[in-house]
């Protein structure tokens, strides 16, 4: 399992955001340049992030994007889900699906366990710990 680009880059975005601090609008184009993002892809991730209700965007001379929440209710789970979708180490593990192989297979419980601890530990990592 690999963290898309798209994801690294939201999460990038989101961190800049949050050393702005949660009232503060920043024009994409700034956000772009100081988290060497390509313009055009900042769009496509601000609006999966907005969508997300973890940016406020607004048009206009004065406009730009912000947090929507504070920083500390910002996961990094919650940043990664929106743009990459649920974590999924194996389909297996993902689905109510049973699986064919589950009674002899002694790897199931393994994805398990690490994909619980993957996804705990992104949960518990908030934004407000991701800058200094």
């Amino acid at each position: 399992m690999q963290i898309t680009r798209q994801a690294d880059y939201a999460v990038r975005a989101v961190r800049y955001l949050a050393k702005q601090g949660p009232e503060k609008r920043v024009a994409t184009s700034t956000v772009a340049r100081e988290m060497k993002i390509p313009p055009s892809f900042l769009a496509k991730i601000i609006s999966q992030l907005s969508i997300a209700g973890l940016l406020n965007t607004s048009r206009g001379a004065r406009g730009g994007v912000s947090l929507a929440r504070e920083p500390r209710e910002i996961s990094l789970l919650d940043v990664v889900e929106a743009i990459d979708g649920p974590i999924l180490l194996n389909e297996c593990v993902g689905t109510n699906k049973p699986c064919v192989f589950e009674a002899e297979c002694l790897v199931h419980p393994i994805w398990v366990n690490a994909q619980e601890d993957l996804v705990k530990r992104l949960r518990q990592t908030r934004f407000d710990k991701l800058y200094s």
